[in-house]
C-alpha cells in the first residue's frame, strides 16, 4: 500500500472584518490536535559507550525525545511501543510539527510515518514427499522442540488443529505469555499476544488474540497444525489435515486486527517474538515492492531476529504475474512464491454444444444440475468494467435464471463477483481468467453455484456465444480429483515475480511452495445455513505457501539444531526441484517454462534439504558490506544493523558478492567476477565437480572446477566470472542458467539470472 502522508491544516474562522476572530472551545482544539497526529517510527541512537538496556530504561530514554509540550500524563498514550530488540527506537503518535521539533535533539536519526502492510492471502505433506512412518518427516521428529512464531491476524485457540495431545511442554528458554483467558493455550499453542496499538487508534479494536478474519488460524495450522482426521471444507478435500511440523510449538503474535497491519504493530510483534525465544518466524504479510530496506519494518525486525539465530520466512506477494512485483526483498529471510498441488476441486462447465470445460470451485450442495441461459457481463453497454462484475455493475440487467460470465480481476475479489451476481438475481456464475492469468484457477466458497475456468475456456465460451442465439450451460460438480495432474507444481499466476527493485544483486523469490487451494484450519463454519460442522477452509495465496516453508524450516531446525538461518535457507534453495511430477520443467500459468523470477531456486524438496551436502553460510555482519554497496548512508545501514556503521571502513563489496545460494548478474560492460564459499556438511573425504548450464549469450567460468573436502565442516572458495559472448545475438533482456556442484551422492545447484543492459 502506498505510504500515506497526513498533514495538519489549521483553519481559522472569521465572522467578518469588523468582528474578532472566533476562538474554538478547548475540546475542539484538542480534537484538531489529535486528528493531526499519526504514528511515526522514530530511530534514535545512544551516546557512545552505551547499549540497549532493558525495557524500563529504554522507555525512559525514548520518552526524553518526546516534545516537552506533551504532558507527562499523556506520554504513555502517545508512546505506543518502546522497542528493545529490533532496533533503537520507538513508535509514537505525533504531529508533523512535533517531529520537526524532535529532529533538533541530539541522538535523533530519522522519523517517518509508518507503512501499512497487507495479508497475502491435507494433501500437501504427501505432495512434498513427507510420509508419517518413515523418511525425513519421521527423522526430524515432526519438528518437536521447535517454536514457530506467526505474525498474523490472530488464532482460534480451541481448534482441533491446535490440540496438544502427545506434545511436550515448551522448552525452558520460552519466555512468552498467553493473553487468552483461562487455559486456552496449551503445549501446542504456547503463546498468544496482541499488538494493535497503532490499529486501535484507527479501528478501535478489542485487543484479543482471537482470529476474527481466519487468515492467522489458516497459516498457523499450515505451519504446525496437529493431525486432524476427517477434515474437509464443504465436503471437499476430505482427509487428514496436518501442518508441516505437527510436533512444533506455536506462538501467535496478532499484528493485523481487522485487516489493518500497521508497521509499528508488526515491529512490536517481532520485538516480542525475539524476546520470547522462538526459533522460526512466519510472516504472511507484505508491503510495496521497492521499499528501501531501512524503511521496511519487516526487513528491520527480521534482521534483528536473524542476528539471534531465528529463521524468518516471508510471503512474496500476490501481485503476479507481472515482473518486479515481489515484496519482502531483503536477503536475510526466505521469500516464498506460490505453486499448485496435484489436486483439483473440480466443477466443469458444460456448454449447450456438448463441450465440457474444466474449472474449480469449493462447491456446496446446491441441488441437481440444471441448464441456464448464459449472459456475458462484458456485453452490458456503456460499462467497460462490467465484465468484472463489480459492485453495481449488473444493476438493471435481467439475470433471473441465467448463468453469468464474469472476468477475474478489476480490483474485485473472486467471491464478491459471485455475491454481486446473486444479488442481481443471477442463478449461477462462470468466473473466467483474463489473458494474464492463463490456465491458473482457484477454488473459492462462492455464494451460488459457480466454477472458475481458464482464459482458454473464456475464449471457447465466447466463441460459443457468438455461434448461437440460445446459449446455455450447466455445471457438473465432480468433487475432489487428486493425483492426476502430472504438470504440478505450476507457478500460480498471482505469485509475485522478480526482478527485485531494491535488493540489487539478489534473485527473488528465493523458492516456491504450495499456495493454491490449501486446506487448513478456519475459526468458524463456512456455511451456517447448512449447519455444517466444518471448521476448515480452502485458501490460496503466497500467505499459504509461506507457512509451508516455515514449517519445513522447523523440521530442519529440529533435525539440525546448530544450523544457522542462512544454512537452512541454503539447504532449501540448492536442493529445490526444477522439474514437475512428470519430469518436465516447471511451467507458469500459461503452461510455458517458468523463469527464475517466478520460481527462484525451484519447488522446495524437504527430504533433499535435510541432506544438502554443501551450504552457503552468511554471518549477520556479512550483510553490512552488501548494504553499504547499495549506497545506503551510515545511518540507514545502522538502522538495519542496530549499531553504528561506517561504510567507508567496510571492505568494498558489490551486491553480487554476498555469499548467496543464487546469482543475479547485470552485464553491460566488462566481465563480472564473484566469489562464493561453501561449507561441507556431508561426509569427510568427499569431492564435487562443477557442471555449468550457460545462460544464452553468456560465458561462465568457474575456478576451480572441482572441490575436495577432507573433513566435515571444511570450507572451500570458488570464483565465477560472467562475460558477454562476443557477437552474441542476445542484445537485451534476461538469460538464465545454473551452476551445479555434483558428487557421487548429491547435486548442489545455484540458479543464475543475467540481465543485459
Amino acid at each position: 500500500m502506498a505510504l500515506v502522508y497526513l498533514f495538519c491544516l489549521i483553519i481559522f474562522l472569521h465572522s467578518n472584518s469588523h468582528h474578532a476572530q472566533a476562538i474554538k472551545p478547548t475540546a475542539e482544539v484538542a480534537a484538531d490536535q489529535k486528528e493531526s497526529q499519526q504514528t511515526y517510527i522514530v530511530h534514535v541512537k545512544r551516546a557512545a559507550g552505551t547499549t540497549l538496556a532493558e525495557s524500563a530504561d529504554n522507555k525512559a530514554f525514548y520518552q526524553s525525545f518526546l516534545p516537552i509540550t506533551i504532558a507527562s500524563s499523556e506520554q504513555n498514550d502517545r508512546l505506543l511501543y518502546a522497542y528493545d530488540h529490533v532496533f533503537t527506537g520507538f513508535a509514537a503518535r505525533l504531529t508533523p510539527n512535533e517531529v520537526n521539533a524532535m529532529a533538533k535533539k541530539d541522538g535523533f536519526v530519522r522519523a517517518y510515518p509508518e507503512r501499512i502492510y497487507n495479508l497475502q492471502t491435507t494433501e500437501t505433506p504427501q505432495f512434498l514427499g513427507l510420509q508419517q512412518e518413515l523418511g525425513f518427516w519421521n527423522q526430524s521428529n515432526f519438528g518437536r522442540g521447535v517454536i514457530i512464531g506467526v505474525l498474523d491476524s490472530g488464532i482460534a485457540p480451541g481448534h482441533p488443529s491446535f490440540n496438544d495431545e502427545g506434545m511436550p511442554p515448551p522448552p525452558s528458554k520460552w519466555k512468552g505469555k498467553c493473553e487468552f483467558n483461562g487455559s486456552e493455550c496449551n503445549n501446542k499453542l504456547i503463546g498468544a499476544r496482541t499488538f494493535d496499538l497503532a490499529a486501535k487508534t484507527k479501528n478501535g479494536t478489542a485487543g484479543s488474540p482471537a482470529d476474527e478474519d481466519g487468515h492467522g488460524t489458516h497459516t498457523s495450522s499450515t505451519a504446525a497444525g496437529s493431525f486432524v482426521q476427517n477434515a474437509d471444507a464443504l465436503g471437499n478435500a476430505k482427509g487428514t489435515a496436518v501442518g508441516m511440523a505437527p510436533q512444533a510449538h506455536l506462538a501467535m503474535y496478532k499484528v493485523c486486527p481487522l485487516d489493518h497491519c500497521a508497521g509499528s504493530d508488526i515491529l512490536a510483534g517481532l520485538d516480542a517474538a525475539i524476546h520470547d525465544g522462538v526459533d522460526v518466524i512466519s510472516i504472511s504479510l507484505g508491503g510495496e515492492p521497492g521499499t528501501p530496506m531501512y524503511e521496511d519494518m519487516i526487513a528491520i525486525g527480521s534482521y534483528a531476529a536473524m542476528q539471534k539465530g531465528i529463521f524468518v520466512s516471508c510471503a512474496a506477494g500476490n501481485s503476479g504475474p507481472s515482473n518486479s512485483t515481489v515484496s519482502n526483498e531483503a536477503p536475510w529471510y526466505l521469500t516464498v512464491g506460490a505453486s499448485t498441488l496435484d489436486r483439483k476441486l473440480s466443477v466443469s462447465a458444460k456448454l449447450g454444444n456438448g463441450e465440457e470445460l474444466e474449472g474449480e470451485s469449493l462447491s456446496r450442495n446446491f441441488g441437481p444440475t440444471v441448464a441456464w441461459s448464459i449472459f456475458d457481463a462484458a456485453s452490458i453497454n456503456g460499462q467497460p468494467t462490467s465484465k468484472f462484475c463489480g459492485k453495481g455493475a449488473l444493476n438493471g440487467t435481467d439475470l433471473k435464471g441465467k448463468i453469468v460470465l464474469c472476468e477475474r480481476g478489476g480490483g474485485v475479489s473472486r467471491v464478491s463477483k459471485g455475491m454481486e451476481v446473486k444479488s442481481a438475481g443471477g442463478a449461477a456464475m462462470i468466473l473466467v481468467n483474463g489473458e494474464a492469468d492463463g490456465f491458473n484457477t482457484i477454488a473459492d466458497a462462492h455464494a451460488l453455484p459457480a466454477t472458475h475456468a481458464s482464459f482458454d475456456s473464456a475464449q471457447k465460451i465466447r466463441a460459443y456465444l457468438n455461434s448461437t442465439s440460445t446459449p446455455i450451460a450447466s455445471l457438473l460438480f465432480k468433487g475432489t480429483v487428486a493425483g492426476n495432474n502430472s504438470s504440478a507444481p505450476v507457478v500460480a499466476s498471482f505469485s509475485s515475480r522478480g526482478p527485485t527493485l531494491e535488493a540489487v544483486g539478489i534473485l527473488k523469490p528465493d523458492i516456491i511452495g504450495p499456495g493454491v487451494n490449501i486446506l487448513a484450519a478456519w475459526p468458524f463454519p463456512l456455511d451456517k445455513s447448512t449447519n455444517t460442522k466444518s471448521t476448515f477452509n480452502v485458501e490460496s495465496g503466497t500467505s499459504m505457501s509461506c507457512p509451508h516453508l516455515s514449517g519445513i524450516a522447523a523440521l530442519l531446525k529440529s533435525s539440525h539444531p546448530t544450523w544457522s538461518p542462512a544454512v537452512i535457507k541454503s539447504a532449501m534453495m540448492t536442493s529445490a526441484d526444477l522439474l514437475n511430477r512428470e519430469g518436465k520443467q516447471i511451467v507458469d500459468q500459461n503452461l510455458q517454462r517458468a523463469d527464475f523470477f517466478a520460481t527462484g531456486a525451484g519447488q522446495v524438496n524437504p527430504t533433499r534439504a535435510n541432506d544438502p551436502g554443501l551450504v552457503y553460510d552468511i554471518q549477520p555482519d556479512d550483510y553490512i558490506p552488501y548494504l553499504c554497496g547499495l549506497r545506503y548512508t551510515n545511518d540507514q545501514v545502522g538502522i538495519i544493523a542496530n549499531k553504528p556503521v561506517n561504510c567507508s571502513q567496510q571492505k568494498t563489496q558489490s551486491s553480487g558478492q554476498l555469499n548467496y545460494p543464487s546469482f543475479s548478474v547485470t552485464l553491460g560492460g566488462p566481465p563480472q567476477t564473484f566469489s562464493r564459499t561453501v561449507t561441507n556438511i556431508g561426509e569427510a573425504n568427499s569431492s564435487y565437480i562443477v557442471t555449468i548450464l550457460h545462460p544464452a549469450g553468456v560465458d561462465v567460468i568457474v575456478e576451480p572446477s572441482n572441490l575436495t573436502f577432507a573433513e566435515v565442516g571444511q570450507k572451500a572458495t570458488y570464483t565465477v566470472t560472467f562475460s558477454r559472448v562476443a557477437n552474441s545475438n542476445v542484445a537485451s533482456g534476461f538469460a538464465e542458467g545454473f551452476i551445479k556442484w555434483v558428487s557421487d551422492k548429491r547435486v548442489v545447484r545455484s540458479p543464475i539470472s543475467v540481465m543485459f543492459k
